[in-house]
């Protein structure tokens, strides 16, 4: 019985100590495990802080240049600024004009800021004064501020072969409005070909129209500047006799055309490029593509602007005889079409504008002063901006904290950005009224209000003192196309000498009066 009893615990104590040790190797074999793991995490973060400190490193050089160099504002303005000084030098000569003389320079400056700013107000009638060979400079002009300096500049680049570096990618990015500088050579090229495809769209449309009436040389040219020109909404015309398209008043095809062009020119090349994926996506995959938050936003509010001014054109001007009193109704309803659609900066009229009645004057202006969609060939302080503001004061009114729109909220920077800009649109637009009433004498208030914000808008609509301003006149008004086109904001960031850095302290939360 003992020996049984000794047999069972000796097998017993061998269990548990093969155990023991088959445990022990178990711990130790994951110990071992572990710190292997930990030494290849530990080298891991070291290669990653390696790679960290080295791409730091590339960004301080980056950095380093860029502060002695000239920032992407600056880039653009220079740019803009170049192409307008040639452009008046090519259109001060006498080659240029009809007569054979050399034109004043500051009528060759004013009418190239004009085109390149895409605006569309002239001191000269553009059909009767100038060559063929001035004609083709201002075209020129219209298409490359229609396009951008960088978009022309990077295209000529791609064209002969070279590399866009990373410099020429943030000037891009500045010029396009877009967040980040990934595809905007992409973007850039998308951007020339979709252009070039529209107007030779519009071209062919408004052939079927001119060609029969001015021959196949005049009609093909006609129909090819008109193109271009609505599209870029630049406004200028050569048909001569300073009546804009007011001959064709009531033709449908030309109206609608124009129309069409002056509204895929506003809406801004990210928004038609995707439009365009939309209905492709829809056309082959038969599935609805959600369309960015951008797009909709611009798209709602041109929808509200250009329905919203048909409706009080159309009311307002119904029974003016000076201006379509005389129509029938299908033709009232083309004209006020239109006259709604070209104070989106196109600058066309098919109304005489000094005989509009003063609330249709009034309206215009407001419309003047919001202008296109970002990113587009239009000015004025944008859609975006004009609904954001609409948006704040909404939620302002319903005790809201955040402005929102299709699910989303947007961004306080965002807001701000947009207050800014309204600020310093209306603080330009007052400033350079105010100094036009004491440059110009014999004209209204009114007048000179239209003035300021058609050239700050980059418009080009007029009640006719463009031609009769003073020689300070014209220089306030070429100064003025020049910040419309280019943007207050990127005139302030251009201004500025360095990055605003981040401040490590916030003060105490005081209060005001308001309202």
């Amino acid at each position: 019985m003992k020996k049984r009893k000794k047999s069972s615990n000796e097998k017993y104590n061998r269990k548990l100590n093969l155990s023991s040790e088959n445990h022990f190797n178990d711990i130790s074999t994951h110990q071992k495990n572990v710190s292997e793991t930990l030494v290849n995490e530990n080298t891991t973060l070291k290669k990653k802080f390696r790679l960290q400190r080295n791409i730091n490193m590339q960004s301080q050089r980056v950095e380093g240049k860029k502060s002695q160099g000239l920032n992407p504002s600056q880039v653009l303005i220079l740019g803009f600024a170049g192409v307008i000084l040639l452009g008046a030098i090519l259109l001060s000569l006498p080659i240029a004009s009809n007569d054979g003389s050399s034109t004043a320079f500051i009528d060759a400056l004013f009418t190239s800021t004009s085109a390149v700013c895409v605006t569309g107000l002239v001191v000269v009638d553009t059909g009767t004064y100038w060559t063929a060979f001035g004609k083709s400079v201002i075209l020129l002009l219209i298409q490359f501020g229609g396009l951008g300096f960088m978009t022309m500049a990077t295209s000529m680049a791609m064209v002969i072969g070279k590399r866009i570096s990373l410099r020429g990618r943030i000037v891009m990015q500045e010029a396009l409005n877009q967040e980040t500088i990934q595809g905007v050579v992409k973007l850039t090229q998308i951007i020339l070909f979709t252009t070039l495809f529209i107007e030779f769209i519009g071209a062919v449309f408004l052939s079927f129209k001119f060609i029969p009436m001015y021959g196949l040389s005049k009609g093909v040219s006609y129909s090819v500047f008109h193109s271009i020109s609505a599209f870029c909404n630049a406004g200028f015309d050569i048909l001569g006799g300073g009546t804009s398209l007011m001959p064709f008043s009531t033709d449908i095809l030309v109206n609608f055309t124009i129309m069409l062009l002056i509204i895929l020119g506003g809406l801004g090349f990210t928004v038609m490029i995707d439009l365009f994926l939309g209905i492709k996506e829809y056309i082959i995959n038969k599935q609805k593509k959600q369309l960015s938050l951008h797009s909709r936003f611009v798209l709602i509010m041109t929808a509200i602007l250009l329905i919203s001014g048909f409706v009080m054109v159309f009311i307002l001007e119904y029974s003016n005889v000076a201006t379509m009193g005389n129509m029938n109704f299908g033709q009232k309803v083309i004209a006020a079409s239109f006259h709604a659609v070209t104070p989106r900066t196109a600058g066309f009229n098919t109304l005489s504008m000094s005989e509009l009645r003063m609330p249709t004057k009034f309206l215009t202006i407001f419309y003047m002063f919001i202008g296109g969609s970002p990113g587009s060939t239009a000015g004025g302080i944008k859609t975006t901006t004009f609904g954001l503001v609409i948006l704040l004061v909404i939620s302002l009114i319903r005790d809201k904290d955040d402005i929102e729109f299709g699910n989303r909220r947007f961004a306080t920077t965002t807001v701000m950005r947009a207050l800014a800009l309204l600020s310093i649109a209306l603080s330009i637009v007052i400033f350079v009224t105010f100094i036009l009433t004491c440059t110009e004498t014999g004209i209204s208030f009114l007048d000179l209000l239209f003035e300021a914000v058609s050239a700050f808008g980059t418009v080009g609509l007029t009640l006719g003192c463009t031609p009769v301003l003073s020689v300070m006149g014209k220089i306030i008004i070429t100064i003025t196309m020049f910040f419309g086109r280019l943007g207050p904001l990127t005139i302030a960031m251009a201004l500025a000498r360095r990055k605003h850095k981040k401040s490590l302290y916030r003060y105490p939360e005081g209060k005001i009066m308001v309202g």
